[in-house]
């Protein structure tokens, strides 16, 4: 991919939106580098499987620490990065199959616990590094490898799922606007708490969505992205909720709840309230 990493043999298909999440990433890290002082590796990004986690290893200049987990569990592993080294930045970069599929059981817990991590979802609609599976964004009745006869199963609509879970960031990005999604990224690194920036990263090879998403005049499309209007309260669940009823995608903040202390914060509490015992007072604690 580059002369960089020239032992690493990934490829990513010509035009995929991945490429443009990666710049995004790149200009949200090298910002926050410069604006903080701190260096590049007081970063870390966190990958699962599949073509997103390749960001690990293609972030061009300075490097951040990469740690390239298994399959769905980014959550637990960014978890535990977090609450062992605070003062670190932790990016989880994952996909749709990866985070909403076998990983989606780990939504909820880190929502309730408010894990002060920053989660890039490229979301693609289908499994593209196996090859054109249906993933849970997949449409019903989309015909893929996995799904010959249509797919059975209703898609999921991710930015209402983590609005119900108690996610206290929520925005939707798109690909092939780097520069606005750089800035949803640093936004949702900045946040005290579970930051999602749920990206629309369409899939040459097996989900193009391009005209889907940008419109194409000729043939009459009108695009399905869309700002999100000024006059939003972000602030209001109730607001978010209504704004994700409309059709469409999109672009913007959705939702942001700066009340809510983080976990790390109501473990410090705890401390506060812990009496200190010694070595043998544990010990004795364990006899019956």
């Amino acid at each position: 991919m580059s002369k960089k990493n020239p032992e690493y043999d990934f490829k990513w298909c010509p035009g995929c939106g991945d490429f443009g999440v990666r710049r995004a990433l790149e200009f949200a890290l090298i910002d926050r580098m410069e604006r903080t002082g701190q260096p590049m590796e007081n970063n870390v990004v966190v990958a699962g499987i599949g073509c997103s986690g390749n960001l690990v290893h293609l972030i061009e200049g300075p490097q951040p620490y990469g740690f390239h987990g298994i399959h769905g569990r980014t959550l637990p592993v960014a978890m535990g990065v977090k609450m062992s080294s605070p003062e670190l930045n932790v990016v989880v970069v994952a996909g749709d199959g990866d985070f909403l599929s076998i990983g989606g059981e780990h939504i909820g817990p880190q929502a309730a616990r408010n894990l002060d991590v920053c989660a890039v979802v490229m979301d693609n609609g289908v499994y593209g590094l196996t090859k054109g599976q249906s993933s849970p964004t997949s449409k019903l009745g989309v015909v893929t490898s996995s799904t010959p006869y249509g797919k059975i199963e209703a898609s999921v609509n991710p930015l209402e799922l983590y609005l119900t879970q108690g996610v206290s960031f929520i925005a939707s990005g798109f690909s092939g606007q780097p520069r606005q999604l750089a800035a949803l990224i640093t936004e949702g690194m900045e946040h005290e708490g579970f930051a999602i920036i749920q990206v629309q990263s369409p899939c040459t090879s097996y989900n193009d969505t391009f005209e889907f998403l940008k419109g194409n005049a000729k043939k009459g499309i009108e695009p399905a992205l869309y700002e999100v209007p000024e006059d939003h309260d972000a602030s209001s669940k109730a607001a978010a909720y209504e704004l994700l009823q409309r059709p469409g995608v999109p672009v913007g903040v959705i939702y942001k709840d700066a009340s809510r202390p983080t976990l790390q914060q109501r473990v410090e509490q705890q401390w506060g309230r812990v009496k200190e015992r010694s070595v043998s007072e544990l010990v004795d604690s364990f006899q019956f």
